[in-house]
């Protein structure tokens, strides 16, 4: 934590050791925009946008996911600024880890990426809180995102940290930098009203103190229709394609394009087909966008207790082109690789339109989109035109349709888009995927576990080993340190507890009369605990006793209790699962118990506690010592953990488990665990519960046609919404990592295991009549007209994650191949040579490319049909020795 003063020196000091501070990743340029696009040293660019949450990696795997995101395609990469990591407590900053923006910013700018930086200050986002800092509710009188002074005043000071901050750095497009855009506020539309005239006064006020700020880039409010002029504008959703921005000289841009979905504890995973994003996609730049960024490119991982909600689970996947773990999702990465490209191509004559394009309605639910670029030079016979590119919509959700074109014939897949960059032949169909589908898995590589300590290695066939491989304490139910404080009555979860934990303590005492305990044996009534309304878990200890527990968002609690003659101890563990982060009022939201807390039963009626007299316990005791920290640990009175040990409530474990062989990511599975949090040499990994998802509400297969929402296409039904957790390699060692675990309901850590995450299982079907690599319409012969585009072969590409090989082709018929990925079989017609090429092709290398013709496998196997490859691989690691999993 850094003090305000010694804020910036610092950063300036510690920016040295990545780049020279004035160093200039451009030469400087100016960014402004018109109606149809953003103008970027004085020219229109049609751009693509990676968003990535430069928290929810480590700095060590920034440099990758950049460098995949622009290898995808991208043009530049997007991100929120999170003011509740910079800023945990009001004037002392943190901007360390995985909080250096400033490297952040550096790296992007580095790989030649442009930058789009969100600072809000209020970010949503599935955050904690929404990224504000809870300390910010005590500020007095404020009232949050509304034209109120001290918010106002807040807000400002932090806003203006960031830019100057950036301008220090020389980090904005003029002086060299990535930085071509700013946001202020964030969907501020989803609740203006709720604020009524002081609502429309606040986005007044943002946009005016934004643009004083000076920082000589574009800014963007998202989801405000009432965006001021000098403020674009922007979308947010699963499609924009009808996105008209409030003025007419403000271009299209869709700042989130939610390409997934967040998922929430015993809740199902999303899912969106590819197919649907590049449609999407596809018809936005049809109709006159010009900027998208993907929601995520990237989502990661919600390490600590960053997560949001109420509810939402450690992993923010997102169903991503990137996984969490940093690895490719193929086929979305690869499709959405091709439909960039694809777009790119049209770009000349999308920047050249200045208003509509040539709209041409081909059928009932069909149509094309024209844009025509004219020039002086170089005229056709038309004596205009000389650069042509359209777009082809089906926007039919069941039915194929042939259209006629500009004279030519094409056939269109429903819900579906073909580009179409000279608009003559087709480069890309948004529902017609070439890319490969990578099948990723849990385990193999060679592992190892220490389990008594530093230095004792397991031996897999001593089962006895695995007994002994944890210690053990207990965490005290209720009281625990001298920081607990008495007072009358209830008081506010977050009052309290200011988010420094998860965990408060409530705790009184009951005095239980003779009477009572025989009005209860004669009438056989139980007396009950009531509680009007609670978030998001209580629960209730009776003189030590597990009493009950309730999951909720605002829900009355009633739990019948088992109480004794004379004094009772009532302990109430209240829990916040992530604050709340979206909707109005934040500040009022709060945690733990609204209304009245009442014993109801007793022979006289009820018993009003909520004016009693409470002990309040901050945190857990466990937390208070940091039992996770590696210099703590031994400091504790564990005791070994014995094998016959029942499954109990509020305990801490830990052990030391070594790393998986190789550079693959690595996770832990908790799935035999209940539910609390889990630290790897002293990282908080996050939050972890076994809730299981609904049986219902998956579907057998996912259609990709017609509009998209969060409920279609749900995975995981029946399962645990999550059971494997991310640890990075950064935070491991190559032996003797510090696992500790502090459980709360129970679970059997015995059967925690460790392993690596990589792609096992590759696959891939190309038709001959898929279109050519989009890399050959750059290619002079084509652009010269001396190859035509029909004479070039489609292309098959294979590729395993970085640091693997292909190792086996399992599967390979050029011909009529059935089925699919891991269900493959031939057809009628197959090349003979089928195996032999693409072993010769892809054995023993990390990738590898294949033509999809007869000349390629040297034999047409059957005339007059059209043939397919298809192929199945296995990737493996270098360091491999063979499948292997170790319990830790």
């Amino acid at each position: 934590m850094l003090g305000s003063r010694a804020l910036l020196a610092c950063l300036v000091i510690a920016s040295v050791a990545y780049f020279a501070v004035s160093a200039e990743f451009f030469k400087p340029f100016n960014v402004s925009y018109d109606h149809r696009a953003l103008i970027i040293d004085g020219k229109r660019r049609m751009l693509i946008s990676a968003g990535i949450h430069y928290p929810r990696a480590t700095p060590e795997m920034w440099p990758d996911l950049i460098a995949k995101s622009k290898e995808g395609g991208a043009d530049m990469i997007q991100s929120y600024v999170f003011w509740n990591g910079h800023e945990p407590i009001r004037g002392q900053y943190n901007f360390e880890g995985r909080y250096d923006i400033v490297k952040f910013v550096k790296l992007v700018g580095s790989s030649g990426l442009y930058l789009h930086l969100r600072i809000g200050p209020y970010v949503c986002a599935e955050w904690n809180f929404g990224g504000f800092p809870v300390w910010l509710r005590d500020v007095p009188g404020i009232e949050f995102r509304t034209n109120n002074a001290p918010f106002k005043e807040e807000m400002h000071r932090f806003v203006k940290m960031i830019v100057d901050l950036m301008l220090d750095e020389m980090l904005f497009s003029w002086q060299g930098g990535p930085i071509i855009l700013l946001q202020i506020e964030n969907e501020y539309g989803n609740i203006e009203s709720s604020y009524g005239q002081r609502g429309k006064d606040y986005v007044k006020w943002a946009a005016s103190m934004a643009i004083g700020l000076g920082a000589g880039v574009p800014w963007v409010m998202c989801k405000q229709t009432d965006a001021p002029e000098n403020i674009i504008d922007a979308c947010n959703g699963f499609y924009c394609d009808g996105f008209k921005p409030n003025s007419y000289r403000k271009p299209v841009l869709w700042t989130e394009d939610w390409n997934g979905w967040f998922a929430s504890w015993g809740g199902r995973v999303p899912h969106r087909p590819v197919e649907d994003i590049a449609f999407a996609i596809a018809r936005f730049f049809e109709r006159g966008g010009s900027y998208q960024n993907y929601y995520m490119y990237f989502g990661g991982t919600n390490f600590g207790r960053t997560s949001g909600g109420p509810f939402y689970i450690t992993s923010y996947d997102y169903d991503a082109p990137i996984d969490e773990y940093g690895l490719l999702s193929q086929p979305k990465w690869g499709h959405l690789k091709d439909l960039h490209a694809a777009i790119k191509l049209c770009e000349p004559a999308l920047v050249a339109v200045d208003d509509s394009p040539q709209y041409i309605k081909l059928g009932p639910k069909q149509e094309a989109h024209v844009y025509h670029q004219y020039e002086g030079l170089h005229l056709n016979q038309s004596g205009k035109e000389i650069r042509c590119s359209a777009f082809l919509a089906n926007i039919d959700e069941r039915k194929a349709a042939t259209v006629k074109f500009f004279g030519r014939v094409y056939t269109l897949p429903p819900w579906s888009v073909s580009i179409l960059p000279d608009c003559k032949n087709v480069a890309f169909n948004t529902a017609k995927v070439g890319a490969q589908t990578s099948i990723k898995s849990l385990g193999y590589g060679s592992l190892s576990s220490n389990i008594m300590g530093p230095g004792q290695p397991l031996h897999h066939d001593e089962v006895s080993f695995v007994s002994k491989a944890w210690k053990t304490i207990k965490e005290p139910i209720g009281a625990w340190g001298e920081r607990n404080f008495t007072v009358q009555g209830l008081l506010e979860h977050l009052n309290v507890t200011k988010d420094t934990s998860d965990y408060l303590w409530y705790i009184t005492r009951i005095n239980m009369s003779d009477d009572d305990i025989s009005y209860w044996e004669n009438t056989g009534i139980n007396p009950t605990l009531s509680i009007n309304s609670m978030r998001d878990v209580v629960r209730i200890f009776v003189n030590g006793q597990h009493a009950g527990s309730t999951v909720g968002h605002w829900v009355q609690v009633v739990h019948p209790l088992n109480l004794s003659q004379g004094y009772n101890e009532l302990a109430i563990l209240s829990q916040t699962v992530g604050l709340q982060n979206s909707g109005a009022f934040l500040e009022k939201d709060g945690a733990g118990f609204k209304g009245q807390i009442k014993l109801t039963g007793l022979k006289n009626g009820e018993m009003d506690l909520t004016n009693s007299f409470w002990t309040y316990q901050v945190g857990l005791k466990g937390e208070f010592m940091k039992l996770y920290a590696l210099e703590n640990t031994e400091q504790a009175d564990w005791i070994e953990l014995p094998p016959e040990s029942s499954s109990s409530m509020f305990t801490w474990y830990k052990t030391y488990f070594d790393v998986p062989d190789g550079v693959d990511p690595v996770a832990l599975d908790l799935g035999t665990m209940g539910k609390g949090q889990a630290w790897v040499n002293g990282h908080n990994i996050g939050r972890h519960w076994s809730l299981v998802a609904p049986k219902e509400g998956c579907q057998n297969t996912c259609d990709y046609r017609g509009t998209y929402n969060e409920r279609k296409c749900a995975t995981n039904c029946g399962k645990p919404t999550q059971n494997w957790y991310h640890v990075p390699r950064s935070w491991l060692r190559a032996s003797n990592n510090l696992l500790v675990i502090f459980e709360e309901t129970g679970g059997n850590p015995l059967e925690i295991v460790v392993k690596s995450h990589s792609t096992k299982t590759i696959c891939a079907q190309v038709s001959e009549s898929y279109y050519p690599p989009l890399s050959i319409w750059s290619h002079e012969d084509v652009i010269q007209g001396k190859i035509s585009l029909n004479d070039v072969a489609p292309e098959m590409k294979l590729r395993c994650d970085d640091g693997q090989t292909i190792s086996t082709i399992t599967f390979a018929s050029y011909g009529t191949p059935q089925g699919s990925c891991r269900q493959f079989s031939m057809g009628n017609c197959h090349a003979p040579s089928s195996m032999s090429v693409v072993s010769e092709a892809c054995q023993g290398k990390n990738s590898c490319s294949l033509n999809v013709s007869n000349a390629a496998f040297g034999v047409d196997p059957c005339h007059g049909i059209v043939k397919t490859l298809a192929v199945e691989a296995n990737c493996i690691s270098s360091t491999d020795s063979g499948p292997g999993v170790a319990q830790l």
